[in-house]
């Protein structure tokens, strides 16, 4: 297989180009250069956003392309058109956020979508750019050619939002750890390299259409998160069960504050928690333990120095030591 990849060096786009370079494809990528791309790539420059940033693409023919973009769909838009005559299928990473809020729980892929999105749109807000992304690709590629998978919650190695790799910091720090309730709280959530490998399954299969691409929903629960950060960086940490009203009474966020989780019975669960993804699991979507997901990410956030990369366009997320210990009782650290 010959595969484009537009990105190719952070998160998702370098968990798919490792993906595919095991399956012994011919990788090209285009980016702006700011990152190495994996050995073994073809490299193209090129900056989606600036005028003439797509020039490196003028020549070409490749048997699929991703694109993992979640800003202005114009620049999927561009591409997808640029692409149309000379690419077999287009596969596109959406998101769950393109359905119309609050999603039912067991929602599948024919609930309502988000409306007033666009293909040639500028920057809006994510859900409607995400929405505008899949235009941009179903307009230029038609419905029999274009594939959305609409992920939730990514995690895993690489990960440059910073959801896992802030609770194995906080974990392995140690002492008591406020650890929102319910322990048994069912997860949806996917493995950046399970993502990649159903995408790549996508394009050989010749699929089309939108998948919610998440874990069933319980494949993890937060107690087996938890108890897994807690595992891999040396079972140093206390992890004190807090019930949801207490977590929200003392103003914490879900979500960002205490990345992944979410209360039970709130809008924000059901949307992120609970989709329906037979549609994806009958397509070959498998998903790995937790175990090896949170152990994984930790071996890699330890080989890049314990730090891990943060997109500029995404808040820093995680709780403050000081109001965590204030929940919990006990005194500040340091």
């Amino acid at each position: 297989m010959r595969l484009l990849v537009l990105g190719g060096t952070e998160f998702a786009g370098r968990a798919v180009v490792e993906a595919a370079l095991g399956r012994g494809w011919e990788v090209t990528v285009l980016n702006r250069g700011r990152h190495e791309p994996p050995a073994g790539v073809r490299a193209l420059r090129g900056d989606r956003t600036a005028p003439g940033g797509l020039a490196a693409l003028a020549e070409g023919e490749w048997d699929a392309v991703i694109d993992t973009w979640s800003a202005a769909p114009r620049a999927v838009d561009d591409a997808a058109r640029l692409l149309a005559d000379r690419v077999g299928r287009y596969v596109y990473v959406s998101s769950c956020s393109v359905y119309a809020w609050a999603p039912p729980a067991g929602y599948g892929e024919d609930a309502p979508l988000v409306e007033g999105a666009s293909p040639s749109a500028d920057k809006t807000d994510y859900a409607r750019d995400k929405r505008g992304g899949e235009l941009a690709a179903l307009g230029a590629f038609g419905a029999e050619r274009s594939v959305f998978a609409r992920a939730g919650l990514i995690l895993g190695p690489y990960e440059n939002i910073g959801r896992l790799p802030w609770w194995l910091g906080r974990v392995a720090r140690g002492g008591p750890v406020l650890a929102p309730g319910p322990r048994d709280l069912a997860l949806q959530y996917v493995d950046v390299r399970d993502l990649a490998e159903w995408l790549l399954g996508s394009v050989e299969r010749e699929l089309s259409g939108a998948y919610n691409l998440i874990s069933a929903q319980g494949h993890a629960t937060m107690g087996a998160f938890l108890d897994a950060c807690v595992r891999v960086t040396g079972g140093g940490a206390e992890l004190r069960w807090t019930a949801p009203e207490v977590v929200l009474s003392a103003g914490i966020e879900p979500w960002t504050q205490l990345p992944v989780w979410v209360p039970p019975g709130s809008e924000g669960y059901d949307a992120l928690h609970s989709a329906d993804v037979s549609r994806a699991v009958a397509t070959g979507l498998k998903c790995r333990s937790v175990d090896e997901t949170v152990g994984d990410t930790w071996r890699w956030l330890q080989d890049v120095g314990g730090v891990a990369p943060q997109r500029p366009d995404r808040p820093v997320v995680g709780l403050d030591p000081a109001v965590e210990a204030k929940v919990l009782g006990v005194p500040v650290e340091g």
